[in-house]
């Protein structure tokens, strides 16, 4: 299928996969870890990065292939790498980008796993991260820019804090810099928000969440919006010779897709954090009502907000749609068609009420996830940011009494009264 002028519902349908006559309608499972070739001379070409037909499923698949090309269609990016995880995607990008010496930015709002891969683990290799506040000026997060520093991240919402990212700013200091900007879109999706149209140069995602929309199967993507000269100098693992590929030089091969043949064919190939062909087939039947469901998640979200906003027991509700939150203005503009599906908010009483509250819903779950069909609440200072120091949580807009609250595509009067009685309960 041509995906030239799509609109989002149809590619979330029908991208990636194009049936030939008397084949499947549905794009097949290919559950294989190797695949049949006729010549060695083909095989070969293949190693060489020739051509792409598929070598072994730890470096692509026809299935995982599907996936790839229909987030690639819905980011409006030039090609997709599939991942075990959203971690994994994240780790992939950084490691295709980054060595030891080397220096990045990062918002300091970000998911607790993200932030804490940031501090241990990345840090271990010798490599060096400044967090800065993504509603600093761009003087003030320019400031924090080294001579080795060699990209700029940040989450397209906040997770937990819902802060939605400004992205002229962020993106008009990584163009005066010349610096890539790599942005999580886990939250906002590429139904509600495609930041490459806004100047982020890489996407990831974990399909985990609203890509996959069940809760059944981990997994993570890497988007490249071929829209960053990668033979720039600043990135020598991208535009000098790789002895491993017997002196390919992937910005001269590739151009403007150096990064993701580099993440596919260098990365992914030693690290093999590989997303499962079942996993990926699966995430695909997802990804086809992603546009019907995630305006679900924005309407019930909203409706759920409205509701805690006027109770007296809520100290104070932050869910970017409500025309009060600060974030009101970034949200139309960037999020026009909706703020996602996550609300959070404090209750009166501070921890002690809000584990009340998490202890007394029916219908919520208590569950270590957000973003599918079905809602869950959460407490984010003793779970998924419980590794963070006070300062830290504080920067992140961590609170004590802050409940984490993904909205699901229940009936809202059903997802309201649930709260009323657990309300009730404090």
């Amino acid at each position: 299928m041509n995906n030239d002028n799509k609109k989002v519902e149809t590619l979330c349908v029908q991208a990636g996969y194009t049936p030939e006559d008397k084949s499947s309608r549905i794009a097949p499972l290919v559950q294989s870890t190797t695949y049949y070739y006729d010549h060695a001379a083909d095989l070969a070409d293949a190693f060489a990065l020739k051509t792409a037909t598929p070598i072994y499923t730890r470096l692509g698949n026809p299935t995982l292939g599907v996936l790839e090309e229909k987030f690639a269609a819905l980011e409006g990016g030039i090609a997709a790498l599939t991942t075990s995880s959203g971690q994994a995607a994240i780790l992939i990008t950084l490691m295709t980008l980054l060595k030891s010496g080397d220096h990045f930015v990062a918002m300091n709002n970000l998911y607790g796993g993200t932030y804490t891969l940031f501090t241990s683990e990345i840090q271990r290799f010798g490599i060096d991260v400044t967090f800065v506040d993504p509603n600093a000026s761009a003087d003030e997060i320019g400031a924090a820019i080294r001579e080795n520093t060699r990209l700029i991240y940040g989450e397209t919402i906040g997770n937990p804090g819902l802060d939605v990212l400004d992205f002229d700013k962020i993106t008009g200091v990584a163009k005066d810099f010349d610096l890539p900007f790599v942005v999580d879109n886990t939250f906002a999706t590429p139904v509600l928000c495609r930041p490459i149209e806004h100047g982020a140069n890489i996407v990831i995602h974990s399909t985990t969440k609203y890509a996959d929309g069940h809760a059944t199967c981990v997994g993570g993507v890497i988007v490249d919006g071929g829209n960053y000269n990668w033979a720039n100098g600043k990135f020598p693992e991208l535009s000098t010779p790789d002895e491993s590929y017997h002196g390919l030089v992937y910005s001269e091969t590739f151009g403007h897709a150096a990064f993701i043949l580099k993440a596919r064919a260098g990365v992914l190939r030693d690290i093999g954090a590989t997303m499962s062909p079942f996993n990926a087939w699966l995430t695909n039947l997802g990804m086809e009502t992603l546009h019907l469901r995630i305006k679900a998640h924005c309407e019930n979200a909203m409706a759920v907000a409205d509701f805690l906003n006027r109770h007296d027991k809520i100290a104070w509700v932050n869910y970017p749609g409500l025309k009060d939150n600060p974030n009101y203005e970034r949200t139309c503009k960037y999020l026009p068609d909706g703020a996602s599906g996550i609300v959070t908010f404090g209750v009166h009483g501070g921890e002690e009420a809000a584990k009340k509250l998490i202890d007394s819903v029916r219908l919520a779950t208590l569950v270590t996830h957000v973003c599918d069909v079905r809602s869950h609440l959460l407490h984010p200072a003793s779970t998924t940011h419980s590794q963070l120091s006070d300062e830290a949580k504080r920067a992140s807009g961590i609170a004590p009494e802050m409940i984490r609250f993904s909205v699901g595509i229940e009936h809202v009067d059903d997802i309201i009264a649930d709260l009323k009685q657990a309300l009730n309960h404090i």
